[in-house]
């Protein structure tokens, strides 16, 4: 599942430009240039993410634009936008044909890191689609 954070780049005279989400106080990023701090916003707030998940927080759901400005952080905002986050969805079982000696090298590999088979193989999924 998708969804959209309101997040905004701000710069204060003395520092780089910073990105911060409202929906997150926790998290921010920043960068010398408004357009390298919001190249690092997303991965920033998906990092942010995937840590409350681990540790079993719920991820609330996106605040409205209009709400993030009545919280006043907002003031000096030079850039203000939507970064997407990727939330886990729901386990679904499937079937696959796979060559039996990968399948041996798979089931190995997976015990050798303490996971199962479809743990494993959804981690290669992710890194080859390059969101995990």
């Amino acid at each position: 599942m998708l969804r959209h954070y309101p997040a905004f780049v701000h710069k204060d005279p003395e520092s780089d430009f910073g990105v911060s989400f409202p929906d997150f106080p926790g998290c921010v990023t920043g960068d010398r240039t408004p357009e390298e701090a919001f190249a690092l916003a997303e991965e920033a707030l998906q990092f942010h993410v995937n840590g409350l998940l681990e540790d079993g927080a719920a991820i609330p759901e996106p605040m409205a634009l209009d709400a993030a400005f009545a919280l006043g952080r907002t003031e000096g905002a030079l850039v203000v936008a939507l970064v997407p986050v990727r939330l886990p969805g729901k386990a679904k079982r499937i079937n696959v044909t796979i060559d039996e000696h990968l399948l041996t090298d798979i089931d190995t590999a997976a015990a050798r890191q303490g996971m199962s088979r479809s743990a494993f193989l959804a981690e290669g999924a992710r890194r080859l689609l390059g969101t995990g």
